[in-house]
C-alpha cells in the first residue's frame, strides 16, 4: 500500500468496510512500529473524536495484523513521549564480586585441603585474611558457605581444579601381556568362558570354550564351578583333546585363567601365556564361537551344577567331534582399501572344517602329536557323514536333558 498513512477519515472508514475478510502480514516489528507512528502523526490522533480515534486504532490493527490491546498500548506510548518505537531487550545481571583470581585462588586452597566442607573451607579463607595477613584473600574471607558451593559448581571453578588420575594398573606378574603370533601355525589357542546364568541364586555350571586361532579346532569344557580345584583337570582334559602340539594360551584378564596354577601348568607345557592388552579387542573370535556355538546349541539358561560330568561327557564324546569334523567354519581374507583399513571377507569357497583347514596347512603332519596321523584323523572324519554326526549329537542331548530334567529340582535349559 502506497501512502496508507495519509488517507483521511472517510478513505479509513471505506477501507475498514471494504476489507473485513483481508488479513495483512509479513512486516518486521520495526516497519509496523514506524508505520504506526507515521500514521498518528498524519491523522493528528489527539485532536480526533473519540469514534474517529477507534476507527484509526481499527485500521492500524487491520494494516499490521496486531491485536487491538495491543495497538492501545502502541497509541499510549505515542501519546506519553510523540514516539513509537521498540525497546531493546536488556538482561539484568548482577555485579560480578568474585574475581578469575579470587576462584582460581579458592581451587588451590581446595587442592591443598583435599576438598573440606564448605564450613571448614571458609573458616580457612577466613583465617588466611584476618590472622595471617594475606590481602588476596580479602574479598574471599567473608563469603557466604552457600555461595562457595556455588562457586565450586562453575565452569571457571572447574577448569581450576579438575584432577584427573590416569587408573593405576595393578602390577600381576602371571603371563605376558601381548599378542600372541602363531605365524600359520596351529596351537596358538584363545579361551575364554560362558555362564549360562543363575537359578535362585544357586550358580550353574561353566562352559569353557578354547579355540585355535589358525584351523579354528574348538573343544568345549564343562565345569561346575571356576575356582583351581574344579578347573585345573578340566583345562587339561581340553588341551589332551587337541591333536596338535599347544604352543600358546591367550585369555582376557579374568580372575579363572590369570593365576599360579594355570601358569604351572602351562608351563610344565611348555606353552608360552598371554594376556589381553588394555583397550585391545582380541578375543573376537571365541568370543563370536560363544554365541554361535555354545549358546546357540546349550541356549541361555540354567543348568544345574551337579550335572557338569555329563555335559562334560557329551562334549567329549559328541559335541567336540561334530565340531571339528562336520561343522563348516568362514576363514576370512584380509585385504586393505583404499584408505589402508582392514577388510574381512568370507567367501563361500573358504569354508572348511577345522580338520580341512588343519590338514590344507603345508606340512600339516609336523604340527600333529606322536601318537596321531593325518590318517587316523581322517578315518574319524569319515566314520559318518555330517547330518549323522549332527543328528547323534543332538540325540545324546536330548537324552542328557531328559536324564537333568528327571533327577534336578531346578529344570536344565538344552537347546
Amino acid at each position: 500500500m502506497q501512502n496508507a498513512e495519509n488517507l483521511n477519515s472517510d478513505q479509513i472508514r471505506q477501507f475498514l468496510e471494504l476489507s473485513e475478510t483481508v488479513e495483512f502480514a509479513g512486516q518486521s516489528r520495526t516497519e509496523i512500529y514506524a508505520f504506526c507512528e507515521r500514521v498518528l502523526v498524519a491523522q493528528e490522533y489527539a485532536r480526533q473524536s473519540k469514534k474517529q480515534r477507534g476507527a484509526v486504532r481499527r485500521y492500524l490493527s487491520k494494516v499490521t495484523g496486531l491485536s487491538l490491546p495491543q495497538i492501545a498500548r502502541l497509541v499510549r506510548k505515542y501519546r506519553q513521549g510523540g514516539k513509537v518505537e521498540t525497546q531493546p531487550y536488556r538482561r539484568h545481571s548482577f555485579a560480578t564480586q568474585y574475581t578469575d583470581a579470587d576462584v582460581a585462588l579458592l581451587a588451590e586452597v581446595d587442592r591443598a585441603h583435599e576438598r573440606l566442607s564448605g564450613p571448614a573451607r571458609r573458616r580457612i579463607l577466613e583465617r588466611e585474611y584476618m590472622e595471617f595477613g594475606k590481602q588476596e584473600f580479602q574479598r574471599l574471607a567473608g563469603i557466604s558457605v552457600s555461595h562457595l558451593y556455588n562457586l565450586r559448581r562453575s565452569v571457571r571453578y572447574r577448569r581450576q581444579a579438575a584432577v584427573f588420575e590416569p587408573t593405576r594398573p595393578t602390577p600381576v606378574s602371571i603371563a605376558q601381556r601381548r599378542k600372541p603370533d602363531p605365524q600359520g601355525r596351529p596351537g596358538f589357542l584363545r579361551i575364554d568362558t560362558v555362564h549360562p546364568g543363575d537359578w535362585d541364586g544357586a550358580k550353574g555350571v561353566y562352559h569353557i570354550n578354547a579355540v585355535d586361532t589358525v584351523t579354528q579346532w574348538q573343544v568345549v569344557g564343562c565345569t561346575s564351578k571356576i575356582s583351581e580345584h574344579y578347573l585345573i583337570p578340566v583345562l587339561e582334559a581340553m588341551l589332551h583333546q587337541f591333536p596338535f602340539h599347544i604352543r600358546g594360551l591367550h585369555a582376557d584378564n579374568g580372575s579363572e585363567y590369570i593365576h599360579h596354577t594355570v601358569a604351572e601348568l602351562l608351563k610344565k607345557l611348555h606353552v608360552e601365556f598371554t594376556k589381553s592388552r588394555a583397550n585391545r579387542s582380541q578375543q573376537a573370535l571365541v568370543e563370536g564361537k560363544n554365541g554361535a556355538v555354545i549358546r546357540k546349541h546349550m541356549g541361555y539358561g540354567h543348568i544345574p551344577g551337579e550335572h557338569a560330568e555329563r555335559v562334560q561327557k557329551l562334549y567329549t564324546a559328541h559335541f567336540n567331534p561334530y565340531l571339528n569334523f562336520h561343522r563348516p567354519c568362514g576363514f576370512a581374507t584380509v585385504s586393505l582399501d583404499a584408505r589402508g583399513k582392514r577388510q574381512r571377507r568370507y567367501p563361500a569357497e573358504d569354508y572348511q572344517t577345522p580338520w580341512e583347514k588343519l590338514k590344507s596347512l603345508p606340512d600339516a603332519a609336523q604340527y600333529l602329536k606322536p601318537e596321531l596321523t593325518l590318517a587316523v584323523l581322517d578315518r574319524r572324519a569319515k566314520q559318518m557323514s555330517d547330518t549323522e554326526c549332527a543328528r547323534k549329537m543332538g540325540a545324546a542331548k536330548a537324552r542328557l536333558m531328559r536324564q537333568c530334567k528327571l533327577e534336578s529340582p531346578l529344570p536344565p535349559t538344552f537347546r
